[in-house]
């Protein structure tokens, strides 16, 4: 079920669209995110890395510098320690390229998804000491591993955490108390007392903002805006200037590694968007994580060999494809232990995979989220009880859930969206009744609201202003794709297309009026039993472009439809 609702921000769009050269439906898009003032509304469209805020202000940044500078002069080993997803991969290259330009004696490790889990352990730090690691610098992860910074300072070594994940805290009858790792330096600008003006920086923004105070960084924003586009942090402020920067640079880049992985994977550099990173290069580099090691992935980012980048890249590939398969056969077996078990009945689905890949079990759940629009956790068997990850919907804040049962669990870190867990097997039944029980989620809260930026017949659209849409990009979390809509069609040729028909092709014609082409993204089956040829529709869609056989004419793809309704 989906709410359709227009925004209704006011704003002077014909003055602004006058002062910035723009059109007002562009004026109105900018203002529909937010972006308020002339100062904001340049940044928006024309900020570059010279806007970026200070590090400086990142609580203990500095004396992170310090303690890595110290450490380099002295010869001691520094060893960074990441995530085995595609944030944690591009932070760990972005710290470890930039220390050993500086000569650091430094070495990297990645806890294995299986046989560690997720972040920092007692397992790895015992590893480092007896290896004769000084300092531990981590990266997208640590904020939660007080126990285990712990345990690293007893052993006599220096720890700085560098991250970007939600604190855990408790609250009492003083107020809320966050709990911090002791650590020597911690760096994560959501901390309450961290003046950083941006705090929705990815890990390996976070990275990107310790090592510019270090040496010359600009060559790592291709990293870090990877990372941000993978790691489905919101796309305004830095992030944006990260991710817009960034494109333009891999579009020139010649690091064998990328290179090769969009050439396996038949992306053209000159035309790389950021659908390209979050559906081909990110899903690449978090395969190797999920599936094998993620050191894999991250000796693909540092070869310099061409012939090696192409062998790891061709790997990668492979694992994904893998990854795709084994995806699509836990959704479906979800589907019908879902079914079975009644368990979409509850508020929070907890959907228990014992043979589903641990590594999956986050898209598994994005899957299942996105198809029935609930927050979902999925569950698997590993090594050491049960493991689950968590996906949420817009309202619902899946880590505060979470928080709610912690006393029956081993573990748990993430953010509003996102979360992981593990808890014993026993525990299982009580985490489902205890993160439902308590729960005040309605059915209103399981309806999609489809947010419409303007209302806005087809008649005005014209070539200008479908490129002039360009300039709001690049798109991702918090700055979607621009959301218009138009009512009145009459629906003609409609027909199948793509290797599935998991596609459709029309032709939406207004009584006495236009006609133009159009492209859904759904079923041809869905939308014939839901609308046969000669239906009204109401339509949201996104003006583009189609340029076939040097030939260009306008056609709109269709994200939405309702069957003979306007829009409220």
């Amino acid at each position: 079920m989906q709410d359709w609702r227009v925004f209704s921000k006011k704003a002077d769009f014909t003055a602004v669209g006058s002062r910035f050269n723009i059109d007002p439906v562009v004026a109105r898009i900018i203002r529909n995110r937010d972006i308020i003032g002339d100062e904001a509304i340049d940044k928006f469209l024309n900020g570059t890395i010279t806007d970026l805020y200070s590090p400086n202000l990142m609580k203990d940044l500095t004396k992170s510098v310090k303690i890595l500078s110290d450490s380099i002069r002295s010869g001691e080993q520094i060893r960074i320690i990441g995530d085995y997803d595609v944030d944690g991969i591009c932070s760990i290259y972005i710290l470890f390229k930039g220390l050993k330009s500086l000569g650091a004696v430094v070495d990297y490790d990645i806890p294995d998804r299986v046989t560690d889990g997720y972040g920092i352990n007692e397992n790895l730090i015992k590893k480092a000491w007896q290896d004769g690691v000084k300092v531990i610098l981590t990266c997208d992860n640590g904020i939660a591993a007080v126990e285990q910074i712990a345990y690293a300072k007893e052993l006599g070594m220096k720890v700085i955490v560098t991250d970007h994940h939600d604190l855990q805290y408790v609250d009492d009858a003083d107020g809320r108390k966050y709990l911090l790792p002791m650590a020597d330096a911690v760096v994560n600008p959501k901390q309450p007392d961290c003046p950083y003006p941006y705090k929705m920086l990815c890990g390996a923004g976070v990275a990107y903002k310790l090592i510019s105070m270090m040496c010359d960084s600009e060559k790592f924003i291709p990293y870090a805006a990877i990372a941000t586009v993978g790691d489905i942090v919101d796309l305004t402020d830095e992030n944006r200037i990260i991710v817009k920067t960034g494109l333009s640079m891999l579009k020139e880049i010649k690091d064998p590694g990328l290179c090769a992985l969009m050439q396996v994977n038949g992306i053209d550099k000159a035309a790389i968007s950021t659908y390209h990173i979050g559906f081909v290069i990110g899903p690449c580099l978090n395969a190797s994580g999920r599936l094998d090691t993620a050191k894999r992935a991250l000796e693909l980012l540092l070869t310099e060999d061409e012939d090696s980048a192409y062998g790891y890249a061709e790997e990668l590939k492979a694992l994904n494809e893998e990854r795709k398969k084994l995806t699509s056969e836990s959704v479906l077996q979800a589907f019908e232990i879902m079914e079975r078990d009644n368990i979409n009945e509850n508020p929070i689905p907890v959907i228990y995979l014992p043979d589903c890949h641990e590594s999956i079990a986050g898209i598994v759940a994005g899957r299942i989220k996105d198809a029935i629009y609930k927050p979902v956790i999925v569950v698997t068997d590993s090594e050491n009880g049960l493991k689950g990850s968590a996906r949420s919907i817009d309202g619902v804040n899946i880590f505060e859930k979470i928080m709610e049962c912690s006393e029956l669990l081993t573990r748990f870190g993430g953010h509003a969206m996102a979360a992981g867990l593990s808890l014993s097997k026993e525990n299982l039944d009580l985490f489902r009744t205890g993160i439902n029980a308590e729960c005040k989620l309605t059915e209103k809260d399981f309806v999609r609201t489809i947010w419409i930026d303007v209302p806005l017949p087809v008649e005005y659209l014209n070539e200008n202003l479908v490129k002039e849409l360009e300039l709001l990009a690049p798109f991702g979390k918090a700055n979607p794709k621009p959301v218009f809509a138009d009512k009145g069609f009459i629906l003609q040729n409609v027909r199948p297309i793509g290797k599935n028909s998991e596609y459709t092709r029309m032709t939406l014609q207004k009584p006495g009026g236009i006609r133009i082409a159009a492209v859904g993204f759904f079923p041809y089956d869905e939308l014939y039993e839901a609308a046969g040829a000669g239906q009204k529709v109401s339509v949201t869609y996104y003006p583009e472009i189609d340029e076939f056989r040097g030939e260009s004419h306008l056609q709109i793809c269709v994200t939405g439809y309702r069957i003979e309704e306007g829009i409220s």
